[in-house]
């Protein structure tokens, strides 16, 4: 399957490096230098993926990301050298799927795309199958979530982190084992981020959100209303 990837980075030099390793496993890379640029780019661009520096002239990372998600779900991986903990919170908060350091390795983000690209793609059954609850129906085929025939706009993350609720209905799940699910196990940032992107879904979710309950000190559960 061909995919298109979004590489937005100041440095020409990371650009053509990391090109080179995504284009050898198959992928049509777009390339821009700026975020102003970047967002030019991507309203006729249909890109899969995008790889997103923090810290570029014209419009960060995080002005991006902003712009990014107020319109569009697409998987966001950034790419940057801000390191601590309370950045990567602001990159999940804005609605990043994954967060790669630099000094990094083109050959693990390429791995780490894939990765991202299975667990967005991989959540969508090869049969027909429609899950639903109260006024929500989630087609896994389409990856589309709808209340009453009305599209909700999810994150992939936001839309993983609903499906593993949904399929785990009545089990109380721990944030750490949200974290293995959705996040994965390579995980190491803040649980929080669990917190804050449950409060994003409910959000979206409005009256049915209803249906995810709050364990205190234990995590969160599932619950359909009969």
């Amino acid at each position: 399957m061909e995919r298109k990837v979004l590489l937005i980075e100041d440095e020409s030099l990371i650009r053509e490096i990391v090109a080179d390793y995504f284009e050898r496993e198959q992928w049509t890379v777009y390339e821009a230098e700026n975020g102003r640029q970047a967002l030019d780019m991507l309203d006729g661009l249909n890109a899969d993926l995008v790889i997103l520096d923090i810290m570029m002239p014209e419009l960060d990372g995080w002005a991006v990301c902003k712009r990014i998600r107020a319109k569009s779900a697409i998987p966001i991986i950034f790419l940057t050298a801000k390191s601590e903990d309370d950045d990567k919170m602001l990159g999940f908060e804005l609605g990043a799927d994954d967060y790669v350091t630099k000094p990094f390795s083109p050959k693990v983000l390429v791995a780490r795309a894939k990765t991202l690209m299975k667990r967005v793609e991989g959540t969508v059954g090869k049969e027909d199958h429609i899950l639903s609850f109260g006024r929500v129906t989630v087609n896994k085929r389409s990856h589309r979530v709808e209340i009453e025939g009305l599209e909700v706009e999810l994150t992939p993350k936001e839309y993983e982190l609903l499906l593993y609720l949904v399929k785990n209905e009545g089990i109380v799940l721990s944030r750490e084992a949200i974290l293995n699910q959705v996040w994965g196990f390579d995980y190491f940032g803040d649980p929080r981020v669990v917190d804050t992107h449950i409060k994003k879904l409910r959000g979206k979710l409005g009256d049915e959100a209803r249906h995810i309950r709050t364990v205190i000190r234990a995590g969160y559960k599932f619950e359909e209303d009969r």
